[in-house]
């Protein structure tokens, strides 16, 4: 539906398609697509690319994560699950986890997470020694396009409107 023929009072459907959004690097072997921010409700959308052999940090959720896998696998370390394409996960708030790439995996493995609250990244005695949440992605990911000389990229971002 376009803006010309929608009926007032209803808000539009937001699109934007993946050539619109680029994927920036973390540096370790991590690839960050921001697509949904919204700072006051918390919640961040993003697409990742893991290179084979990454571990992302122990880390505790503050809010619900839901995981959609698009392709090759992963898995929690202290979970026996592996997630493959296709899968869908639910992470309730407070779940504490360790994100395991398969060094064996052929390819990267593309995974899409819609995350509320912020991720308390721990060190080995439980000590959070890290935060990040959705001011702290869009920050980051606005950073590392300017800094690869990527346009500002039309990210949706709203206030729970």
């Amino acid at each position: 539906m376009t803006q010309a023929n929608t009926p007032p009072n209803i808000p539009m459907a937001i699109h934007r398609g993946e050539e619109e959004i680029p994927f920036v690097a973390l540096g370790d072997g991590t690839h960050l697509q921001l697509l949904h921010v919204d700072v006051e409700q918390g919640l961040w959308v993003i697409r990742t690319r893991f290179e084979p052999g990454v571990v992302v940090p122990t880390h505790r959720h503050t809010g619900q994560v839901f995981a959609f896998t698009i392709s090759g696998s992963w898995k929690y370390a202290e979970y026996p699950e592996v997630n493959t394409a296709g899968s869908y996960l639910f992470e309730p708030a407070g779940s504490v986890h360790t994100l395991v790439v398969p060094e064996e995996n052929e390819g990267m493995t593309d995974v899409w997470f819609a995350i509320y609250g912020a991720n308390l990244n721990l060190d080995p005695d439980g000590t959070v020694n890290f935060v990040i949440d959705a001011g702290t992605v869009r920050d980051l990911y606005y950073a590392l396009c300017d800094s690869n000389g990527f346009e500002r990229p039309n990210v949706i971002e709203n206030r729970g409107v």
